[in-house]
């Protein structure tokens, strides 16, 4: 049987569903549409009716019911969290439990605790959580997880005070998928400012398919972190042309490897079967 993942087309913010022998889990949840109201600014598109018609569509089981063994939000950023409560809320939704590291507003940088919501839409995805009862688990370096033929594994899982007041992205929770011959790594939004991305790679080795960190902008995705996964396929969750240049550069000159753009693409899907991954486009 093949195991699929889902990399869905929420403009700049990732959304991932991880897909094998009938089981399914989701990574971040995109965009939302709410915002704080004296913070304008965040007025974005949000993609819960996406997601959700979505998971309707091809996640359903014989009792047209979706059922997420997991879910886990990457770090507390609305473009990875946000539409994480219309989901959990969803009557016709049902999630096992959650991955869901802690909040620490305190070791955030001003700029950041000024100008964005992680703080809401952190306690919007618990709330959530807590009213439908589903187990929220805070810490969980190295943690596994098996759905069907795939093993996940978390890293960055832990709540560490970092040295300086970074953003919220040094504390990304990466993931690491292997299924059959393949491994994958799912990035979440990890850059090098704390040396995130230097530990890892010590960690990681080589991987077939590297979902791009933080959309391939800049401060993410180092040498030494491309030269040690050698991906063959990068995706990166927002648009090509977003993709800061000397990350597109190290992903083509050290691994050669195919880079895809959800956005470009329309949504991503990735099988794995056998020796062989399929890409397929155009699935929203």
């Amino acid at each position: 049987m093949s195991s699929v993942i889902h990399f869905l087309n929420t403009g700049n913010s990732d959304c991932i569903i991880l897909e094998s022998n009938g089981h399914f889990a989701m990574i971040d949840a995109g965009e939302d549409s709410d915002y704080p109201k004296d913070k304008p600014h965040l007025n974005f598109k949000g993609y819960e009716k996406e997601v959700c018609d979505y998971l309707l569509k091809h996640c359903k089981n014989e009792n047209g019911r979706v059922v997420l063994d997991f879910i886990m939000g990457t770090h507390s950023h609305s473009d990875h969290i946000g539409g994480f409560d219309t989901v959990i809320l969803n009557d016709n939704i049902d999630v096992k439990k959650a991955y869901l590291k802690p909040y620490h507003e305190e070791n955030i940088f001003i700029g950041e605790k000024i100008r964005w919501d992680n703080r809401e839409v952190y306690e919007q995805m618990k709330s959530a959580l807590e009213k439908k009862n589903v187990p929220i688990i805070t810490s969980f370096e190295e943690a596994s997880e098996n759905i069907g033929n795939m093993k996940i594994k978390f890293f960055n899982g832990e709540y560490k005070k970092p040295r300086f007041k970074f953003g919220e992205n040094v504390h990304s929770v990466v993931t690491l998928v292997e299924t059959g011959k393949h491994r994958i790594l799912l990035a979440g939004d990890m850059n090098y400012k704390n040396g995130g991305e230097k530990e890892l790679s010590k960690r990681i080795g080589k991987i077939n398919l590297l979902k791009v960190g933080h959309h391939g902008y800049l401060f993410s995705t180092s040498y030494r972190f491309v030269k040690s996964l050698m991906p063959e396929y990068a995706v990166v969750c927002g648009r090509g042309k977003g993709i800061y240049p000397d990350v597109r550069s190290k992903l083509k000159r050290i691994a050669n490897a195919q880079i895809l753009s959800t956005v470009d693409s329309n949504g991503i899907k990735a099988i794995f079967s056998g020796d062989k991954i399929e890409i397929q486009k155009d699935i929203m």
